[in-house]
């Protein structure tokens, strides 16, 4: 059951995240995109595919294919995180690095940076947020599909400003604010050693043995927002076990690592450019309305 919290006061503050696939939104900033929409303001996803080449069990639930079954989890969970809208910009999952499917014709990874950012840029036109979020320069775990969709969130970020740049008729707009969702190196550091003492090998990890966790070490971004989410953690929890198919739901100790490893999530600022001169505690510091 959804915490029940009092109807939020009507606000004019809008929020954009810009992700990969169904399940980027909860498993990354999901408390965030949760407790803005509590507060009443409007907070909008962009998702660029439909996650097909995600994990599925046999039946795939009932549903007719793969991309189907995500992106009803994704909707289930956007319910659950109160989020305004859920757009779909139809580019096909790329799959991990190396993987054939880079290359398909319509796979996000092998897109045209200047059709995805132009993409990117009429929503942001048309929804007008003053703070946008998306992956870090690397995705997060260098994820073929996270790395594009933040270089054409960076470009669309610039180019929706631009009276220069004609998008279906719509004016421009120019956000006040953008962030990557990004993590902790130091906390990423106790993770590795956890794995290593557990006699588990960090630089394969994951369901699949894909990720290399330790050489996530190498890139460090500053952390410049750190947002508490201790008031809508249950619903982060809820939203990730609406992707039951990607391992969402965790339950008992996995539960209790989460929640003591997640009270906040925390963020890179990219732009304004100039770091802040202290840990910023609300996106939305400093918006004019």
């Amino acid at each position: 059951m959804i915490n029940s919290f009092s109807p939020p006061k009507p606000s004019s503050r809008r929020l954009l995240a810009v992700f990969a696939h169904p399940d980027d939104e909860t498993f990354g900033p999901g408390g965030t995109l949760a407790l803005y929409a509590h507060r009443g303001d409007k907070v909008h996803l962009i998702c660029a595919t439909r996650g097909e080449l995600g994990e599925a069990p046999p039946d795939l639930n009932g549903f007719a294919s793969i991309g189907e079954m995500r992106e009803n989890e994704l909707h289930r969970a956007a319910l659950v995180l109160g989020l305004k809208a859920v757009h779909f910009l139809g580019y096909r999952d790329s799959g991990m690095p190396g993987s054939p499917d880079n290359q398909h014709p319509q796979a996000l990874a092998a897109a045209s940076l200047f059709e995805v950012a132009q993409q990117v840029a009429g929503y942001i036109r048309e929804i007008r947020p003053q703070v946008i979020i998306t992956f870090d320069p690397i995705g997060g775990y260098r994820h073929p599909d996270h790395i594009a969709i933040h270089r054409a969130t960076v470009e669309a970020f610039s180019i929706a400003g631009d009276p220069s740049r004609v998008i279906n008729g719509l004016p421009t707009y120019s956000p006040q604010k953008l962030y990557y969702s990004t993590f902790s190196r130091r906390l990423l550091g106790g993770v590795v050693r956890l794995l290593l003492w557990l006699g588990q090998d960090p630089h394969h990890f994951g369901k699949n043995r894909d990720i290399d966790l330790a050489s996530l070490m190498e890139s460090d971004f500053p952390i410049h927002a750190r947002i508490s989410i201790r008031q809508v953690l249950r619903q982060k929890e809820q939203a990730s076990a609406c992707h039951a198919s990607q391992g969402g739901g965790f339950s008992g100790p996995l539960m209790w690592l989460q929640r003591w490893l997640g009270w906040s999530d925390t963020f890179m600022r990219a732009f304004p450019a100039t770091p802040p001169p202290h840990m910023e505690r609300d996106l939305f510091e400093g918006i004019e309305s």
